[in-house]
């Protein structure tokens, strides 16, 4: 069975939605992320990304982490990548093409939003020590250029490859999600609002969600 080290309330949550989309079973391990716990070092902390026990399966010291048939991989969009490849279907690349660009907006999403759209989540949401607006704003200044690239890819099907959801969607579509305190952002590019909104109207995501919102924060 496939094994994912994480919460709900992490990058984990990539790797659950799409498992809920292929209708996978899996395990999950609880591992929290060393800086939600007051000391992560203290006897009866539990499991964390800081414990002894889960740098022996990742030493980087962060989740997500897979375990699939005795192979161990890290990085949430890369695991699914691998889990769409393994398993088929519609999700998955029909063609080397399709491999391509399903990598080509993985890492896009990874090197053009994800720090950005953290940084508005973190400072108009929570997150930071100490809520900074003029960050906030920086931010929502910086991914006004993505967005737009976004927002124009999606003009042609509604979806980033082969005209239809895949997993491509999925990775985009949760990095995409921390910036969601910036409406003003979604309201510039109406076509990566709709299809946001179409990705997490889908079941596996709402079921993904639900668990997650029963989470502590």
């Amino acid at each position: 069975m496939l094994t994912i080290y994480g919460v709900y309330r992490s990058r984990a949550s990539r790797n659950i939605w799409l498992a809920e989309e292929l209708g996978l079973p899996f395990k999950l391990v609880p591992v929290t992320q060393h800086y939600r716990l007051p000391d992560p070092t203290a006897p009866g902390a539990p499991l964390n990304t800081r414990s002894p026990e889960f740098l022996k399966v990742n030493p980087n010291g962060h989740v997500p982490t897979i375990e699939d048939d005795g192979l161990v991989l890290h990085e949430s969009l890369a695991i699914n990548l691998y889990l769409a490849r393994k398993h088929g279907g519609p999700l998955a690349p029909a063609n080397v093409s399709e491999d391509g660009e399903m990598t080509m907006w993985a890492l896009w999403a990874a090197t053009e939003l994800e720090t950005q759209a953290l940084a508005i989540q973190y400072h108009r949401v929570g997150g930071a020590p100490v809520k900074d607006p003029k960050v906030a704003d920086a931010a929502v200044v910086a991914l006004r250029g993505p967005f737009a690239v976004l927002d124009s890819a999606l003009a042609k099907s509604g979806f980033l490859v082969g005209s239809r959801f895949t997993v491509a969607d999925i990775n985009v579509a949760e990095v995409a999600r921390y910036a969601s305190a910036a409406p003003e952002l979604f309201d510039a590019a109406p076509n990566v609002k709709k299809w946001l909104a179409a990705c997490q109207a889908r079941p596996a995501f709402k079921k993904m969600w639900a668990t997650r919102d029963k989470e502590p924060a």
